[in-house]
């Protein structure tokens, strides 16, 4: 572009030459929002140039610099320019698809659009989401179908291995069609297959190309690659880790128990996700109170939500009758406690009982060396220990503690023995035991009526039976402000069962001595009472739960309004965690 001669105005030169960059802008159709972005820069430099050139010598001065301000005035439009025509240029077009007409991707990796990249997410088992945010998965992802399909059953042709994987100390020899079936591993190989190539994308073609059984014969011997991977993982060992890479040639190997936690750690850094889903159910259906917190903790640490909510399902129904009465106890981690303590499906045989364990789960947490259960009075004696000035709670010691006792629904404590412990340990603050005291007082000045209960799932009275495999009867007789009631399972055959509870005359009672001792009776021919019946059991790995609506019945003598409603179940799961749970509302 060639300016006018120095004798014309300097704003006629600038405005002419100018002009012809605008014209010729204009007839290479600029969007609509550029041409606004230079008008504004017109109007800014139009100002300019009249500020410039107020006195002939200060236009003399002006014409001196006006063709580099004309360059930076272009040059500004210019970047402009490019910036919005890129804009435009890679924003999603529509084209046709089929009989709809759709926004599509611009380039690869993503050559349909959203509703075709969700369904091959959905083919390939692929986060949506994930994809997006990583779109190499979806090559990987490929790659690992194409050689799943079409190796997983075959022998391997050669002996002689196509990659050798630097880990742990060893070198392992590996094969492409079996290492493809390890995300970890793909990335590996697929890293360094294209190292140092201009275009990557059309290496992995070519190896899909190379691999197809369509062209098995023109097939040139794939490079031998070496590849090394470092694991800081203590949990993953020399065994555990030939375990999984030994899963990838054969789909039925064995994993010990022993083993298992270091093969799921292994498959976990692999990104194997058939062996870590294998590792997941072998270690849910094998749960026991010696493994319960290393499952946990592994699924925690792994973030695998299958094993977190397996240990909490199983611990809330084997918390009490199990793991209370072993030393595996004291490794239960608290924040795992605390949630089971606070679901409504936890079982218990009474409110006192759970009481009893979360006490013996405190002192075993104090006393680490002991390697036995205590008796029951052992642990009394230790809590009593400690001055009488302040309670064990309301001590430094206790105050982490306090979250797990608030769950606790010591107002379903009612026998006077059992009140007599709460106050002789030392253990809760006053003010919870004279709130207690306060409830039941209240109760039995008004003939059992629970005024300050309310919700049945967080605050009712807990009994439960656990019913075996030898049992075809199981009754246990209970007691709450003067009321008696006998809860009962009945066995109809291998699979079959009822669950009921039936209010009984106090005067009926076959040992009434011992149910008498420090109880109340009431003479109230009727009691109002809502309750519900819960009934757990384990099958394949999977709990089963029948449970009756809440209801609320009044409680009769005559045998056509002392029983309650039957829960009537079909399972062949043992034992049966039976959890009656239920509140006296007002009359």
């Amino acid at each position: 572009m060639c300016y006018l001669r120095w004798e014309k105005p300097p704003h006629a030169r600038w405005k002419l030459s100018l002009s012809r960059k605008i014209y010729i802008a204009l007839n290479r159709s600029v969007p609509r929002k550029l041409l606004e972005q230079t008008k504004m820069l017109l109007t800014h430099m139009h100002t300019w140039m009249q500020e410039q050139m107020r006195t002939p010598a200060e236009t003399a001065n002006t014409s001196f610099h006006m063709a580099t301000a004309q360059e930076v005035l272009v040059g500004e439009w210019m970047n402009i320019a490019m910036t919005v025509m890129q804009q435009h240029k890679t924003r999603l077009e529509r084209r046709i698809a089929g009989s709809t007409n759709r926004w599509r991707f611009p380039k690869q990796p993503f050559t349909g659009d959203l509703l075709s990249l969700s369904q091959m997410c959905k083919a390939l088992s692929i986060d949506f989401e994930e994809a997006l945010r990583n779109p190499d998965r979806l090559y990987i992802s490929q790659i690992q179908k194409f050689f799943c399909e079409n190796f997983k059953n075959k022998d391997i042709q050669s002996a002689e291995a196509d990659v050798i994987l630097e880990c742990l100390g060893f070198k392992w020899e590996l094969h492409q069609p079996q290492l493809f079936q390890s995300e970890t591993l793909a990335k590996l190989y697929l890293k360094a297959l294209t190292q140092g190539t201009t275009y990557p994308l059309r290496e992995l073609e070519e190896l899909l190309r190379a691999q197809s059984p369509k062209k098995t014969k023109e097939k040139s011997p794939a490079k031998r690659m070496m590849i090394s991977l470092k694991i800081n993982d203590p949990q993953v060992t020399k065994v555990a880790f030939a375990t999984a890479l030994k899963n990838l040639y054969m789909s039925e190997v064995e994993i010990n128990l022993e083993d298992v936690l270091g093969v799921l750690a292994s498959a976990h850094i692999l990104q194997f996700s058939g062996l870590f889903q294998r590792c997941v159910d072998v270690m849910i259906t094998r749960l026991m109170p010696s493994t319960i917190n290393n499952v946990y903790e592994a699924g925690c640490k792994y973030k695998e939500e299958q094993l977190t909510t397996a240990c909490e399902k199983w611990l809330e129904m084997n918390l009490v009758p199990l793991v209370g009465t072993q030393i595996h106890l004291r490794k239960i981690p608290q924040d795992l406690l605390h949630k089971v303590l606070k679901s409504p499906r936890l079982f218990t045989f009474s409110e006192f009982r759970l009481l009893k364990t979360m006490l013996l789960w405190v002192f075993l947490q104090l006393n680490y060396k002991i390697q036995a259960i205590p008796t029951h009075e052992t642990v009394m004696t230790f809590f009593k220990s400690f001055p009488e000035n302040c309670c064990f709670l309301d001590r430094d010691i206790g105050q982490s503690l306090r979250p797990l006792f608030l769950c606790l629904r010591l107002h379903g404590i009612t026998k006077g023995k059992d009140l007599e412990v709460l106050r002789y340990i030392n253990f809760f603050p006053e003010s919870w035991l004279d709130r207690v005291t306060a409830n039941h007082y209240h109760a039995l000045e008004n003939g059992g009526d629970m005024d300050q209960l309310k919700d049945l799932n967080t605050q009712a009275v807990r009994f439960g039976l656990l019913f075996n495999q030898e049992n075809t009867t199981y009754s246990k007789m209970i007691a709450v402000y003067g009321f008696f009631f006998k809860i009962t399972g009945l066995k109809h055959d291998t699979t079959s069962y009822s669950f009921y509870m039936q209010r009984i005359k106090h005067t009926d009672l076959q040992s009434p001595f011992v149910v008498y001792e420090h109880k109340p009776i009431s003479l109230r021919t009727a009691r109002l009472v809502k309750y519900e019946i819960r009934a757990q059991a384990l099958v394949d790995g999977k709990w089963q739960e029948f449970r009756t609506n809440q209801i609320i019945q009044k409680f009769g003598l005559t045998k056509l309004s002392c029983k309650s409603h039957i829960l009537k179940i079909q399972t062949v799961g043992i034992p049966i965690y039976v959890s009656f749970a239920f509140i006296f509302p007002p009359s």
